[in-house]
């Protein structure tokens, strides 16, 4: 990897994203939006403290596959990948350039929906805002590491959006989220098991609930880290570089 090159591909895509004004209404405060909307739905702060902590995961992890997704694709299908391939740069450089670019919105996303939610919508936080900012953050990254690699195995971007009822939603409705994790039945608990979107559900529900920072919890952030990680890494596997 090339730094510099990875730093060029991060910026020509914020670049972009700047001249794309909806799409940043849409990335920055949809998130903080829905928060809203669920806490006078509840309208209760018990519940809402329940609640909402997997959600500040659930709803960036969501709109970061679907703006992440359909984005690449559209680059794809232009041929503005095919041509950077003809280029000295490594696939590495132009996948982590755009979880760069991805992940510095996503930083400024969560902490939008985070921020509003402790100051105004009274989410109680046993545990540190930063780790709860963290792990959000993560979540928002996966979601992005997803939709990179799932949109090469998309021709148009209405088929982008059709991966989601299959890398997605499963992944919500198995997180915890509806019914704890244990209470599901063994083939149902094993699925869950093995989507990263559980673990970050779990280490949330543990910042919110508790003020340690213990090994479980350690170990369900380097879970969703190192699945963000390979997801980015079978990404570039996809790019395929052409002679000029």
């Amino acid at each position: 990897m090339n730094p510099t090159l990875t730093l060029a591909t991060a910026r020509r895509i914020l670049s972009q994203l700047r001249h794309d004004p909806r799409t940043v209404v849409m990335l920055v405060l949809v998130p903080s939006l829905l928060m809203v909307l669920l806490r006078y739905v509840f309208n209760s702060p018990l519940i809402f403290s329940r609640v909402a902590p997997a959600l500040l995961g659930v709803f960036p992890f969501l709109i970061m596959f679907l703006i992440t997704s359909v984005t690449t694709l559209r680059e794809r299908t232009t041929t503005t990948l095919e041509r950077l391939m003809t280029l000295p740069i490594g696939k590495l450089d132009v996948l982590f350039g755009y979880a760069l670019a991805f992940g510095s919105v996503a930083v400024v996303q969560v902490a939008v929906a985070a921020g509003i939610s402790v100051t105004w919508l009274g989410l109680e936080v046993s545990g540190s805002l930063w780790t709860l900012l963290l792990i959000a953050v993560l979540d928002a990254l996966l979601g992005m590491a997803l939709g990179l690699f799932v949109s090469a195995f998309a021709t148009s971007e209405f088929q982008a959006i059709q991966f989601m009822p299959l890398f997605v939603l499963p992944q919500i409705l198995l997180c915890g989220l509806f019914v704890p994790r244990g209470d599901m039945g063994w083939l149902l608990n094993w699925l869950s098991n093995v989507m990263p979107l559980s673990y970050a559900v779990d280490a949330l529900s543990h910042v919110t609930r508790s003020t340690t920072f213990d090994a479980t919890l350690t170990r369900n952030l380097l879970i969703v880290a190192a699945c963000a990680i390979a997801a980015l890494i079978l990404g570039a596997a996809t790019l395929r570089r052409r002679t000029p």
